[in-house]
Order: structure tokens, then C-alpha cells, then sequence
């Protein structure tokens, strides 16, 4: 049996992880914040959600393909194309060999899907735009590597949420 003290010190941790999960200004799945509504969170028919996605694509065998013109046209086509999944693109930004995204999208909009749109679109029209700077790094078909990078991002830490998990009072 645990010590008074730890016992009544690891119950004053799990109120305050309690407080914090359900005090709607530390979380970002929360609807409302201090200031107001918080932007982040969106609502569907039956869904509350705030889903972010940093997406890296880079050019086939990395060639430096980009120019400050060239990223600029991706940065608008991807837009457009973020919309067309009513998804948002909070920042783009890129260097010669690779490009960086941040997407908040709506859980419909499964990610391996907006990512194919997102790669097909502003693989085409750069090659339409710009066809005579293109061709001197890319031939063939393909503008893209086939692969990318995607991870989640945003929200609380994934150990709080693992001991907020933990401390779940389970009936018996």
C-alpha cells in the first residue's frame, strides 16, 4: 500500500490532469477558449475535431525544381485544392528540393487520398506553366517522388493524454 502522502499527492496530479482535460483552455479539441471560439476546432453533423497534418513532398531524385515563382503557383493550387476538400491550408513554405505543408482537414477527407489530389494537381499545371524550366530537371512523367511524409501534429502531448487515459475511473 502506497504512503499517505504519495497516495494523496498522486490524487492532487490526477484532479489537476482532470481539471485540465476538461478546462476548456488547455485543450484544443475544446470548443470554447478564454478569448472565445477557438478557430481550430471545427464541427460536422456528428463530429467535434481538430485534425492537422504537416505533409513534406519533394521532387523526383530531389532535383532542385523549385524556384520562389514556381512555389508560389504550387502554394495557390494547393490551396484550391484544399478547398475542394473543405480542408484549409495554414502554411506552405519550401526550398529547391522539397516542399512543407500544414493541413487542417476534416476527418472525411481520408489523408492518403487529399494527398494524391494535392500531388496531381500541382504536378500538372507547374508542368504546363513553366514547361522549359521543368524540363531541364524532370523528365518522364512524373513530377513527384511517389512517397511523402505525413505526421499529426497539434494537440496535447501524447503522454498526457496516455495518463489522462490511465486515470480513467473504470467501473468495477
Amino acid at each position: 500500500m502506497a504512503a499517505p502522502g504519495r497516495r494523496l499527492l498522486r490524487r492532487r496530479q490526477e484532479l489537476h490532469l482532470h481539471h485540465q482535460f476538461h478546462n476548456r483552455t488547455h485543450y484544443p479539441w475544446a470548443h470554447v477558449t478564454a478569448s472565445g471560439t477557438n478557430p481550430d476546432i471545427r464541427r460536422g453533423r456528428n463530429v467535434v475535431y481538430s485534425l492537422h497534418a504537416h505533409l513534406v513532398f519533394t521532387p523526383t531524385y530531389r532535383r532542385k525544381v523549385f524556384t520562389d515563382e514556381i512555389l508560389r503557383r504550387c502554394e495557390d493550387i494547393m490551396i484550391e485544392m484544399c478547398d475542394s476538400f473543405a480542408a484549409t491550408l495554414v502554411e506552405f513554405n519550401g526550398e529547391h528540393d522539397h516542399v512543407h505543408l500544414l493541413v487542417h482537414h476534416p476527418p472525411k477527407a481520408a489523408l492518403s487520398t487529399l494527398v494524391n489530389s494535392l500531388k496531381g494537381v500541382s504536378a500538372r499545371l507547374p508542368r504546363k506553366e513553366f514547361p522549359v524550366h521543368i524540363r531541364r530537371y524532370l523528365w518522364g512523367g512524373h513530377f513527384w517522388s511517389p512517397s511523402y511524409f505525413a505526421a499529426s501534429c497539434g494537440g496535447a502531448p501524447l503522454s498526457i493524454i496516455k495518463e489522462y487515459i490511465e486515470n480513467q475511473k473504470r467501473p468495477g
